[in-house]
């Protein structure tokens, strides 16, 4: 192993460890379980909030993490990744800090829903595109899987932590050691997240496979976010991110609610596992991708989690215990393979140059999604049968995200030497394309003429 593939692994172990901890997000239901138990306990330390209340902070820090993602995104591009992580852990352990001293209800929406809210935006945004930078493109869905899986994986050691600091020191002085501890490892670990020197180029293995052929065979491509917002490719990945991020959050949300009526008091190893499916979904995806093209990954991980909606109906009334285990595991992995997907599609398209401000750009579907679907679901979910009716609307919308992929061709046809095609007329010889494919009338072929720079 050449000293140079080293140093890359360093910086996807740092990256990893980096989203390890700002996983803290997931323990916001703990978070949430704490502040309800002192309201309705009362007392003159006790919080004073509304219950219909308590989840703002979390619904905003979505909201901010993935706002935050553009302006994190412009940092990464001009002033580095290790500077911008380096912000990230600040803005963290200042949010959390001043949750530590103040138990009003707007310390809570200002330091999680907004310090920490952005500080993950930076944080997240500064682990996954230096990583990439080190590797060929035949591995570039295997490391962002990797590193992006750090996030996935944390429930299974944060919700336990969190709720033993709570028990034991209570909710406010927990709130100081996670601000010191998180600050320490992110802070610290900010400086091994490096770019590559200038000129770098990354070793390709003997036999790449197809994938990395198809993409080697395409010029060299550095899309601003201005060229990238005037393709409908951006549109169709934030419709079918949306779609994906936005089903699998609102299930997510649920699983710990869903687990106490069947499994009581062992309702967090449901939570658990999901969160190992969750992960393993963002490293298997990534893998598959790199074997048999995002497109193609993308349009079974959405039609599984299609069929895993509609399927969730009947497993949740039978009350079944194992089966809802099962379930909530193959949503987490679903779930989980957008977060690795999309940024191998962003450096596939657009290229590296300018990765940090486009993915943070497609990020924002992440928020949305979440957001509008969670508001949604919690409209339908006060109905009678709300709870079928919501998992019934994401399996359709899912659904429709899987027929959306037949318009992102891996290699769009080649366009004369002097001419720029309209939007339009791209569109429709990709549609034709991606359609034949998928009929098996034709292969994906390699052009060698010049591409536009929104390929």
């Amino acid at each position: 192993m050449s000293e140079n593939t080293n140093r890359g692994w360093k910086v996807v172990a740092a990256g990893t460890t980096i989203n390890l901890a700002l996983g803290v997000l997931y323990a916001w239901s703990i978070f949430k379980g704490a502040i309800k138990a002192s309201i309705e306990k009362g007392g003159t330390d006790a919080f004073q909030w509304n219950l219909a209340s308590i989840n703002d902070p979390y619904a905003l820090c979505c909201l901010t993490f993935a706002f935050a993602m553009i302006l994190a995104g412009k940092c990464q591009d001009k002033i580095g990744p290790a500077k911008t992580a380096l912000i990230g852990g600040i803005l963290v352990g200042g949010g959390f800090t001043l949750m530590a001293f103040s138990n009003s209800y707007a310390a809570w929406v200002t330091g999680f829903g907004v310090l920490a809210g952005a500080g993950f935006g930076f944080g997240y945004s500064a682990a996954t595109p230096p990583a990439l930078k080190w590797f060929s493109p035949s591995k570039t869905g295997l490391i962002a899987g990797i590193v992006v899986a750090g996030f996935g994986l944390a429930p299974v050691y944060i919700a336990p932590l969190a709720s033993w600091l709570i028990s034991v020191f209570g909710i406010q002085q927990s709130m100081l050691f996670l601000a010191a501890g998180f600050t320490v490892v992110v802070c610290g670990l900010s400086f091994f997240v490096i770019n590559p020197p200038a000129g770098y180029v990354a070793p390709e293995p003997i036999d790449p496979g197809p994938v990395a052929k198809l993409n080697a065979a395409k010029p060299v491509v550095n899309a601003n976010v201005s060229e990238i917002l005037r393709n409908y490719k951006f549109y169709v990945l934030w419709a079918t991110f949306f779609i994906g991020s936005g089903a699998g959050l609102m299930v997510i949300g649920s699983v710990a609610g869903l687990a106490k009526k069947s499994m009581g008091p062992m309702a967090f190893v449901a939570v658990a596992i999901m969160a190992v499916g969750n992960a393993g979904g963002r490293v298997v995806a990534g893998i598959l991708s790199d074997k048999i093209g995002r497109r193609a990954t993308l349009f079974i991980m959405l039609a599984f989690q299609s069929a895993l909606m509609f399927a969730a109906i009947p497993v949740i009334s039978s009350n079944n215990a194992i089966l809802l285990v099962l379930l909530a595991t193959f949503i987490g992995f679903n779930y989980g393979s957008n977060l690795c997907l999309f940024p191998s599609f962003a450096k596939d398209y657009w290229g590296t140059k300018n990765y940090g401000l486009n993915y943070g750009a497609l990020f924002t579907a992440w928020g949305v999604g979440g957001f509008v679907m969670g508001k949604v679901s919690e409209m339908l979910n006060a109905q009678p049968g709300g709870l079928a009716k919501s998992f019934v609307l994401a399996g359709i919308l899912l659904a429709a995200g899987a027929a959306m992929t037949v318009f992102l061709a891996e290699l769009k046809p080649a366009s004369d030497e002097n001419e720029v095609p309209s939007q339009w007329k791209e569109f429709w010889s990709e549609f034709m394309l991606g359609a034949k494919v998928f009929a098996g009338f034709e292969t994906a072929a390699p052009h060698t003429a010049r591409q536009s720079v929104s390929a």
